[in-house]
């Protein structure tokens, strides 16, 4: 992506202060996705190093990991896996419990969407702590699959979520860090 690209994408986020606790600069990627420019450069840019990975599936955390990675998932001729929040999926499934920045919270996935072995991307908009994409990647690898890497929009380095990630041997890709 060149600076031209990049400038476009960091302007097209919506940044909302004390949302949803005072302290707080939410990140807002929803203008983002409303831009036709800003979605496609994204989605190229996310799908880019993954294209000759032989990625099997790309796993997406609700809700705008859903967006995301069904765009990437088609870019990369591989199935999608929604990591939903517990109790939403229908049929039967495993879940994590994990720390949230304002609390406590748990993700859960269908049991049959990944067969052991298979190369999986996870996907979300923003890594902040890396509670969720941390208890996504145990999820993941709970059922056997190997987690090639996770991929986000957006990177908040200072609260420690990359590196949690890295640390536990998933190479990270960020698109934009502030």
């Amino acid at each position: 992506m060149n600076e031209t690209e990049r400038q476009l994408l960091q302007r097209a986020i919506r940044v909302i202060p004390d949302y949803p606790q005072p302290g707080v600069q939410f990140r807002d990627i929803t203008t983002l996705l409303n831009d036709a420019q800003a979605f496609a450069i994204i989605i190229r840019e996310l799908v880019r190093p993954w294209r000759d990975a032989g990625i099997d599936k790309v796993a997406g955390i609700e809700a705008r990991g859903f967006i995301l990675g069904g765009a990437v998932a088609y870019g990369l001729g591989a199935g999608f896996v929604p990591i939903r929040k517990k109790g939403k999926l229908p049929h039967t499934t495993v879940s994590v419990a994990y720390s949230l920045e304002y609390g406590i919270d748990a993700i859960e996935m269908h049991t049959d969407a990944i067969r052991a072995g298979e190369r999986v991307l996870l996907l979300d908009d923003l890594i902040a702590t890396g509670g969720s994409a941390a208890a996504a990647v145990q999820l993941l690898r709970g059922v056997g699959a190997n987690v090639i890497a996770a991929a986000f929009v957006i990177e908040l380095p200072a609260l420690g979520g990359s590196s949690k990630l890295t640390t536990d041997g998933v190479p990270i890709q960020a698109l934009l860090s502030f």
